[in-house]
């Protein structure tokens, strides 16, 4: 990678990917575009571009420019805002993949777009979910994943377009506020504890997701795009995980450092259901044996790091 494009650079994962990469290359080798100038211009130590990734004129417009040969695509409009709106989640999706790949082709760039647990659905195994496994999405925002798993694979066989892709569990993050995706519970309730020591938790008792804390985050996507092609199997997505937990689990740890933090229930159907249908579990040995991946944090670790940087904020108004 000599020349990268962030496309959705302003996003949960992007906001906080792009600063890595500028360490990794150097700020003038990573380009962030976004269709929100404000959130172009907070990462601002490096060139930055407003881009709508629907638009395929801009988007090659800016591939030329810089003369780019790695595309990280993470656009993207997430589980539960999707249900919101089906036909706009599929445009943005859809739309901004379809542009990287066809200009990755004409331009020999290396494509980067994450999937999702939300690639699977009620009918996949719950526990120790396989790589290669039914999967059949119940939400637009999955069957965005799966058909952008199944392009992507197509673009590799077909025009040989270096695509690679994790299936992203529920990322959480100090830095950046989650937008409207299922797991978005498990960042919120940081915040709520260093705030008032109190959380109404919007998923039941019970509910296993897998889970990810951004730094592992961040790296899976560079050592994916790092690996020997010739040891990848998986063109279309792999799966990753570092831990899986539900909201008490989440809680009793909290509680650990904060003895007063106290939580509560009142769940929202519409993320429940979503929740209901995706694993609990999934098994990444397929990542772990075809480039090295190993994630560093689990939740004991992640919990203290993140009420750490939270409690910073909040000593300091920032939250």
């Amino acid at each position: 990678m000599k020349n990268i494009l962030v496309v959705g650079a302003g996003g949960q994962i992007g906001s906080e990917l792009v600063p890595f990469l500028r360490k990794q290359y150097g700020a003038n080798n990573v380009i962030a575009a976004d269709i929100d100038e404000d959130k172009c211009k907070k990462l601002s130590e490096g060139p930055w571009e407003k881009l709508d990734a629907t638009d395929g004129n801009r988007f090659l417009e800016i591939v030329k420019k810089y003369k780019i040969d790695t595309i990280y695509n993470m656009v993207a409009l997430l589980s539960a805002t999707g249900e919101k709106n089906p036909e706009l989640a599929w445009k943005i999706n859809m739309g901004a993949l379809e542009n990287s790949l066809n200009i990755a082709k004409e331009h020999n760039c290396a494509v980067f777009t994450p999937s999702s647990i939300g690639a699977f659905g009620p009918t996949t195994p719950k526990d120790n979910t396989p790589q290669d496994t039914i999967m059949q999405p119940n939400t637009i925002y999955g069957v965005c994943k799966v058909s952008g798993e199944l392009l992507s694979n197509y673009y590799y066989q077909r025009y040989g377009v270096d695509t690679r892709s994790v299936r992203f569990p529920g990322i959480i993050s100090n830095v950046t506020l989650p937008g409207g995706g299922t797991t978005d519970y498990a960042v919120e309730i940081y915040y709520e504890a260093i705030k008032k020591q109190q959380y109404t938790c919007n998923l039941q008792k019970g509910t296993f997701l897998d889970m990810m804390y951004m730094p592992d985050a961040v790296k899976a996507c560079v050592d994916l795009m790092e690996a020997n092609p010739e040891k990848l199997i998986h063109r279309n997505s792999f799966n990753i995980s570092a831990m899986s937990f539900d909201p008490e689990m989440i809680g009793d740890e909290i509680k650990k450092h904060i003895p007063e933090f106290n939580m509560d229930y009142n769940i929202d159907k519409v993320k429940q259901t979503i929740a209901d249908s995706w694993p609990n579990s999934m098994d990444d040995n397929c990542a772990r044996e075809e480039w090295g991946w190993n994630p560093q944090f689990n939740l004991a670790a992640m919990t203290i790091d993140m009420l750490e940087k939270i409690e910073e904020k909040h000593q300091n108004g920032l939250i």
